[in-house]
């Protein structure tokens, strides 16, 4: 399909996760749909890189297979360290599928593109979406791109990011916003075996916020750090987002090992987590917002791969199942399944996330966590998101087994 020769029924923008996921359903569904990004694949993307069971279960289902990220690395164990020094050990289950992982964004989104193409979407990339606006009979809508032409399609699905380009292109954008977190990455060449495990810090002068190690294949490790803005959208603690050498924190160099090195330079990013609060739809429904674009990051733990995946699957399918005459069916459909589900995630992350702010919460938890090998076990995988964080409020979402499903990827 040539998408600048006959319409599409769907053009996403933006081939990250959010856009891959929508467009693979889209095309398995028997959908034309285009992807357009600005960016070359591979391309690297600041992330923190980490994979929880929600996302590893997705990214499985959508046929990603691990052997085509070369820098995918399974973790096995978790180690939380509280912001008083106190550190809990919390294994993750041990039944031959992967609960968590680690994969570099610039291999895992490339990983993904191919699927979508395998499974029969047209790519578009190297180019800018420049507009987009009402164009023919029948309510189709036109989207310009930079190089000068032009796609027509039935609906637009944006996945273009934290500052989508498209929101503001359709007067869905909000002035003014900067993110609920501030985050930064850097990897480290030459780990030790500590490293092999995933670790997060609860260093006192970043909190409301923690720092993190994540393992990679051959050695490499992600670290950074992340820190939450308040309601007025100052950062809090002490740090805001600029580097620092993390190998003269003696307690984090003794982790990462005597031979680790920076290999790359400090990349900081934003990170939007307010699902809900913006529009989510736009054009009558013609548009419908999805990852970052949606704001759907978790407010608790700043995660968004699987929160993207989830938006970009559930927006491709509001659209298959309205059709291209009913796009306000696609959008109350898509956003009434945001809102009882994402939405209520959200709002305990947030509330949790409070807890976390205080210097002392991250050490309350931990102590709750720690107690026996049921609440350290468990607590894992509740954090990585073996199953929603609000379940219990939404019965719909239950299944048989929901709290011993195995993870991902069975070897």
């Amino acid at each position: 399909m040539d998408p600048r020769r006959e319409p599409c029924h769907v053009v996403v923008v933006g081939a990250g996760p959010a856009g891959a996921a929508a467009a693979i359903t889209l095309a398995r569904l028997g959908l034309r749909v285009a992807m357009v990004d600005k960016a070359t694949f591979p391309r690297d993307k600041c992330c923190g890189d980490g994979l929880t069971t929600a996302a590893l279960r997705r990214l499985e289902s959508l046929g990603l297979d691990p052997a085509d990220v070369g820098s995918w690395e399974p973790v096995g164990d978790v180690v939380v360290v509280g912001s008083d020094g106190r550190q809990a050990e919390l294994p993750l289950p041990d039944d031959g599928t992967q609960f968590a992982a680690s994969a570099r964004r610039v291999d895992l989104d490339a990983a993904l593109v191919q699927v979508a193409v395998s499974s029969g979407a047209a790519l578009l990339e190297g180019v800018a979406v420049t507009g987009v606006s009402p164009a023919h009979a029948g309510g189709a809508i036109g989207v310009n791109l930079a190089d000068g032409s032009s796609l027509t399609c039935a609906y637009l699905i944006a996945a273009d990011g934290a500052w989508s380009p498209v929101r503001k292109a359709v007067g869905a954008g909000t002035s003014g916003y900067l993110g609920d977190w501030q985050a930064g990455r850097q990897y480290y060449a030459g780990a030790g075996p500590a490293a092999k495990k995933l670790w997060v810090w609860f260093e006192p002068e970043m909190v409301p916020g923690y720092a993190w190690s994540f393992p990679l294949a051959g050695g490499m490790v992600n670290v950074g750090y992340g820190v939450l803005r308040d309601g007025d959208g100052k950062l809090g603690g002490e740090l805001k987002g600029q580097q620092i050498d993390f190998l003269d924190r003696p307690h984090i160099a003794a982790v990462l090992g005597p031979d680790a090195a920076p290999a790359s330079g400090w990349k900081a990013w934003p990170i939007p987590a307010r699902i809900g609060d913006a529009a989510m739809s736009a054009l009558d429904g013609r548009v419908l917002f999805a990852g970052d674009a949606a704001r759907a990051c978790d407010p608790m733990t700043g995660e968004g791969i699987a929160q993207a995946l989830e938006t970009g699957e559930l927006a491709a399918r509001a659209v298959a199942a309205a059709g291209p005459r009913n796009p306000a069916a696609a959008a109350r459909r898509y956003e009434r399944q945001v809102r009882w589900g994402m939405s209520l995630d959200d709002k305990l992350a947030r509330a949790l996330s409070n807890v976390l702010a205080r210097r002392s919460g991250s050490s309350r938890a931990l102590a709750i966590a720690d107690k026996s090998a049921w609440s350290r076990r468990n607590f894992a995988r509740w954090m990585f998101e073996d199953y929603p964080r609000a379940v219990l409020a939404t019965p719909h979402r239950w299944s048989s087994g929901m709290f011993t499903r195995p993870g991902a990827y069975r070897a």
